[in-house]
């Protein structure tokens, strides 16, 4: 039988996303997994591995804000732009609060990023960091993203504590770095902690240990991955329609993302309500389709 559901795992530090995931896919007997959104090795904190159907919902993960708790390093620069790399220059540090505070302000908001080059982004299908780690570099382009909470949890020099609440796409490493450029001593991220992702919290979360310990299934059930979405409620007609790639015309849906469900309760999957009142489908059940 298939394992359908999320759980929301607290990563440790110096394991991949990709090897917790498959941890976790092991220790709890699903045959497929995903998640919705990576974090570095170095990075501890909230990862929503995904199994079975759920996989199919993992652009709303991945498209979620997110928030972090992160530690700068000031008077620092690295190669890598975090604590993993070599150290590439030293400077003093005297900052006053008030420096701290107004450089703070600058990055709230819409700001641009340049992603680092030790990332995951890929360029002509090869990962940044590849290049990277071959001494290599490649042209890239600013993109946009939107810090709504960027708040000075604790300074105590070199170190600088933040609590950062930003769009998807966000690189914090880079935050890091432009935060240490704008006092104008340099700073690297010497860690990061990931404590919400949408609505999921890392209060929520189980660890690798406590998994391989009781082997308990603390999974979230379809349905509560969508939950907080509009609702939209259809007829054995309406679903079939969606499942032959026809959209319907639907009243009191708002543009964007709902949850499809049967007049019984069962999920059907993901849809989107469009402008003009149409809603297509955009993620469906396999589970759902057994009973079209």
């Amino acid at each position: 039988m298939s394992l359908d559901g999320a759980l929301l795992l607290d990563k440790p530090v110096g394991l991949s996303s990709n090897r917790a995931l498959q941890e976790a896919k092991k220790l709890c007997g699903a045959a497929k997994a995903g998640h919705g959104g990576t974090l570095d090795p170095l990075a501890t904190g909230l990862l929503v591995v995904l199994f079975g159907e759920a996989t199919k919902f993992a652009g709303p993960m991945l498209d979620a804000d997110k928030e972090y708790l992160a530690t700068l390093k000031l008077g620092e620069t690295t190669a890598s732009g975090d604590a993993e790399g070599p150290v590439l220059e030293t400077r003093p540090v005297a900052v006053t609060h008030d420096e701290l505070e107004a450089a703070l302000a600058r990055f709230r908001g819409p700001i641009e990023q340049l992603p680092p080059m030790h990332s995951a982004l890929k360029q002509g299908g090869v990962p940044l960091y590849r290049l990277a780690r071959q001494g290599r570099t490649a042209e890239r382009k600013l993109r946009q993203v939107r810090i709504h909470a960027l708040e000075m949890l604790r300074f105590a020099s070199p170190l600088l504590e933040l609590r950062v609440r930003c769009s998807k796409g966000t690189y914090i490493r880079s935050l890091a770095a432009d935060v240490g450029a704008a006092l104008g001593c340099g700073a690297h991220l010497a860690a990061l902690r990931r404590t919400a992702s949408g609505r999921f919290r890392l209060d929520d979360a189980v660890t690798l240990e406590a998994l391989r310990e009781s082997r308990e299934r603390r999974l979230l059930s379809l349905a509560a991955l969508l939950d907080g979405l509009p609702r939209a409620e259809l007829d054995a007609a309406g679903e079939a329609r969606l499942r032959h790639g026809q959209p319907l015309q639907i009243s009191g849906l708002d543009a964007g993302l709902c949850a499809l469900y049967r007049a019984d309760g069962e999920l059907i999957g993901l849809g989107e309500a469009m402008a003009d009142g149409r809603l297509k489908a955009r993620r469906l059940t396999q589970a759902a389709e057994k009973h079209r």
